[in-house]
């Protein structure tokens, strides 16, 4: 080994924020390449697949439930020799291992170093910010249909938004409730044909168009929403009980401030071989800017990230096949 290379037994190879379908694939190809690997799982943001109730268009899987395939990906990672561990990384920054220079990772736990970093931390979704959100949260309002759905049996249910994963826990609610409207701004569903095939076959699911919401209303719980039309400004009361919200998510990528190239948006900007503007970070799935955000491109990045930071690692150490 190159003498340059004399950092402690301590230092990982690559450590992955996030154990998503991005993180753990990554995780999958580092440990198959025999790269020291560290997965950081995050408690407080739980992954959008996660949170999925049926994933059916992942190649060569009919049906498998998001929580199943998350699990099976970890297995895999963890069976090649890939370390787990539980924390909300809240820094990276540069230091030194004895004559090497490393990145530091940090989170509730304390910290740890790696010659590189493979940041796969997801997103978390975006809140409309009216009156009553966040009041409410917990009694009523809900931004993961898989996770709370059960609670509102026989109820009315509000759903907002209009791209795939609305149109896919609106169905989904269904089971539980006694009716779900769906409210966009829009005057069409944005979703993918075959959801919205379904969701207007579906005699449960109602609709309210080019319509935002102005407000969440109640007293202890849920009751009810306002909503405003956009081209008349007319005011409508929806009574419902549960309130599930679908608008988008925020990439969770406060950690790398000022350690790489973002998007207006906070995305990061990574290149076709996940390279971003740090060398040694690379980065994929939902973090990251793309405009396709589904488990198999995720699960590309990953693959693609690992393998450039496997040869970016192999460089320092020496060891690069030439």
């Amino acid at each position: 080994m190159d003498k340059k290379m004399e950092s402690s037994d301590n230092v990982y190879d690559v450590v992955i924020i996030g154990a998503g379908p991005a993180g753990l694939t990554a995780g999958i190809y580092a440990a198959r390449a025999r790269m020291k690997t560290l997965i950081i799982e995050s408690l407080v943001v739980m992954g959008q697949a996660t949170m999925t109730e049926i994933i059916e268009n992942y190649p060569g899987v009919e049906k498998v439930t998001g929580f199943d395939l998350v699990t099976t990906l970890k297995k895999q990672a963890e069976g090649f020799g890939a370390k787990c561990r539980m924390g909300t990384v809240v820094k990276i920054s540069r230091t030194n291992s004895g004559k090497v220079s490393v990145w530091k990772i940090e989170d509730e736990n304390g910290s740890v170093e790696a010659l590189s970093v493979i940041a796969a931390s997801g997103a978390r979704p975006k809140k409309l910010k009216v009156p009553g959100e966040e009041k409410f949260l917990g009694r009523g309002v809900s931004y993961c249909a898989t996770c709370d759905g059960a609670f509102f049996r026989d109820k009315d249910i509000v759903v907002i938004g209009g791209g795939d994963t609305v149109v896919e826990e609106a169905i989904f609610l269904t089971r539980f409730g006694k009716k779900v409207t769906i409210i966009h701004r829009r005057d069409r569903l944005r979703a993918t044909k075959i959801l919205q095939e379904r969701a207007f076959a579906n005699e449960k699911i109602d609709y309210v168009w080019g319509s935002v919401v102005d407000s969440i209303v109640g007293v202890d719980k849920v009751e009810r929403v306002v909503v405003v039309n956009k081209d008349t400004g007319k005011k409508q009361e929806i009574s419902c009980e549960g309130v599930f919200i679908f608008t988008g998510w925020r990439p969770n990528t406060d950690f790398s401030d000022g350690v790489v190239k973002k998007d207006e948006y906070g995305a990061i900007l990574a290149d076709k071989e996940m390279k971003t503007s740090a060398p040694g970070i690379f980065a994929g799935g939902d973090c990251c800017r793309k405009i396709l955000h589904q488990v198999v491109t995720a699960c590309g990045d990953g693959a693609v990230a690992a393998f450039s930071a496997q040869h970016y690692v192999e460089k320092i150490k020496g060891t690069e096949y030439k």
